[in-house]
């Protein structure tokens, strides 16, 4: 068993990395690359020497052509050929022409093919061992024969007497031994430079292929199938959105989180950022130059936390987005529990001190002052909050409506409610979402409000905001004018939510920015300008849109279709 096992373990040991090497898509490539070079290189040597040999032929061939004209032409040839014994004349004659010459043989024969000479003194005298017929003729012939000399390529000629008779013939030859040594010299230098040839390719194609197995660390092409399609159902299954953007800004991969989150369609490979039709101010954040973390913008109908950076030394960006949308609902939603909180503080402090009024009044013994006194905050108390429960039904808007007017009243501001005000419970349908009704109307107070107070500054005026909050049967307006994005079709009818307020009113030039984030008349620093822009998302996102007009100061409209999502006017902005 021990000799059996032992060659086992060492062929492991020696060849693991030639096997690897293989299974690697860099030494599948590298070993067809050899393959393909070798082949190349021996075809070549192969081409080259068939040319060499046949040039080297084809010269072997006027080479003996020339000497056999040269010997048939001779005088000594032509008048030992009538003597008594050419022979003894021609044997020496040809040998010294044969060595000066260098070819194989040259064999005088008389017309019947007996030869006078011949380079072994044995054959004189015998047959001569080839075709003679076209020289016979007056031809000159050349082809490649076995004769004593063993295979050879010759020539015969005849040799001409003075009344124009062929009386001889001249037959001249190189035996292929000697023409294959005359190859052996270029054929070593073709070996040699096919050798250099295919180590030098041989070399470079390890070295692009040591390259090509850097990068692809060593995978095979299996390997590297299987890693692409885990890439691609990765891809699919992050919830985060991923843009993938090469030097020109240009989309080399986005996944279906991103199209979701941006609302992109079609065909997106190749096409520029900046040409997807995105907001202004994520296009602009996306191509710049600084990486950007955590920075939150707008589309059409969500929030998205926008991160960037740069791939490598400027191979591209790497663009990811994370959807925001109900986080900044539910931040909405916070603010206005939080704002409740406060206010249902400081009404608790107002009425203490309001207690202690009426009992201080007690103790000195003015008891109807101290009723007149209760009963009159009482009243002032409870009339918003009587108008407000008896003109909307709705929860969620009633309790948005006091907690904000509490807020207002504790920062000097006067909240009413028109007298045409009227929602009945149970006519919004279930699809508008809460929150949203909270982003829209909660926002818009709260920049009412900011902006009376600012107006108040300059003006003489109290500070105070109308909100106005009905169903209307049809999507036109009822006043309140001005520019703005015109408005749906409402098939079935829609919510209408006003706010107006005694502020300095908005810039006509500025309507077509009042919604953009970043926009705001503040200049405190503190990140104002994303409120209006949140309304006349939820707005979008309902089918809805939003009015600017003015009043004594600025007056927001909102629409709602009850009806759902429907499209809205041709013309009307996005």
């Amino acid at each position: 068993m021990s000799v059996s096992t032992a060659p086992t373990r060492s062929r492991h040991r020696v060849f693991p990395l030639p096997r690897r090497l293989v299974r690697s898509l860099a030494g599948q490539l590298f070993v067809v690359q050899v393959v393909i070079v070798a082949a190349v290189v021996a075809g070549g040597a192969v081409l080259a020497y068939l040319f060499t040999a046949e040039r080297t032929e084809d010269a072997a061939r006027r080479e003996v052509t020339s000497v056999a004209h040269a010997v048939a032409d001779s005088p000594t040839v032509r008048s030992a050929v009538g003597g008594p014994d050419p022979t003894a004349v021609l044997q020496p004659y040809v040998e010294q022409v044969r060595q000066d010459t260098g070819v194989s043989f040259i064999t005088v024969m008389d017309t019947d093919g007996v030869r006078w000479t011949h380079p072994l003194p044995e054959q004189i005298g015998k047959r001569y061992l080839g075709h003679i017929d076209w020289a016979l003729a007056g031809q000159t012939r050349s082809e490649t024969y076995t004769g004593t000399l063993g295979p050879s390529v010759r020539v015969v000629t005849p040799v001409w007497d003075d009344r124009h008779r062929v009386v001889a013939l001249v037959s001249v030859g190189l035996t292929l031994e000697s023409i294959s040594g005359q190859l052996s010299g270029p054929l070593l230098a073709l070996v040699g430079v096919a050798v250099a040839a295919l180590a030098l390719g041989g070399a470079g194609t390890y070295l692009a292929n040591s390259r090509l197995r850097r990068h692809t660390h060593g995978m095979g092409p299996d390997e590297l199938s299987h890693l692409y399609e885990y890439h691609q159902a990765t891809l699919r299954s992050v919830r985060e959105g991923l843009i993938l953007l090469d030097r020109a800004h240009r989309v080399v991969l986005c996944n279906d989180a991103a199209r979701e989150l941006l609302g992109l369609a079609g065909e997106l490979d190749g096409r520029p950022v900046a040409g997807l039709g995105l907001p202004e101010a994520l296009v602009a954040a996306v191509l710049g130059e600084a990486p950007v973390r955590d920075e939150v913008h707008l589309t059409a109908e969500r929030v998205v936390v926008l991160n960037t950076s740069t791939i490598g030394t400027g191979l591209g960006r790497v663009v990811t987005l994370r959807d925001h949308t109900e986080l900044q609902s539910l931040s909405g939603e916070l603010d206005s529990v939080r704002g409740f909180t406060e206010a249902l503080g400081a009404q608790a402090h107002e009425a203490a001190n309001r207690l202690h009024a009426v009992v201080s009044l007690i103790e000195l013994g003015r008891h109807e002052q101290a009723v007149e006194f209760a009963t009159a905050e009482l009243a002032l108390a409870q009339q918003l909050t009587d108008r407000v429960v008896a003109a909307v039904s709705e929860p969620v808007l009633a309790a948005l409506l006091l907690g904000k007017a509490a807020q207002a009243a504790e920062r000097g501001v006067e909240l009413t409610l028109t007298e045409d005000s009227r929602i009945d419970d149970g006519v919004l349908p279930p699809g508008l979402s809460p929150r949203d009704l909270i982003t829209v109307l909660g926002n818009l107070i709260d920049n009412a409000v900011d902006a009376a107070i600012a107006g108040a500054a300059h003006s003489p005026v109290a500070p105070e905001v109308t909100v106005t909050a009905r169903i209307e049967d049809s999507g036109q307006g009822d006043g309140g004018g001005g520019g703005g994005t015109g408005h749906a079709d409402t098939r079935g009818g829609c919510l209408l939510l006003r706010v107006a307020d005694t502020g300095a009113g908005i810039d006509p030039a500025a309507v077509e920015d009042v919604f953009r984030r970043g926009w705001s008349t503040k200049q405190d620093g503190r990140g104002h300008g994303l409120g209006l822009a949140l309304v006349a998302q939820a707005a979008r996102r309902n089918g809805g849109t939003v009015e600017v007009g003015r009043d004594r100061g600025a007056v927001l409209t909102v629409w709602l279709p009850l009806a759902g999502r429907v499209r809205e006017r041709e013309g009307a902005p996005a």
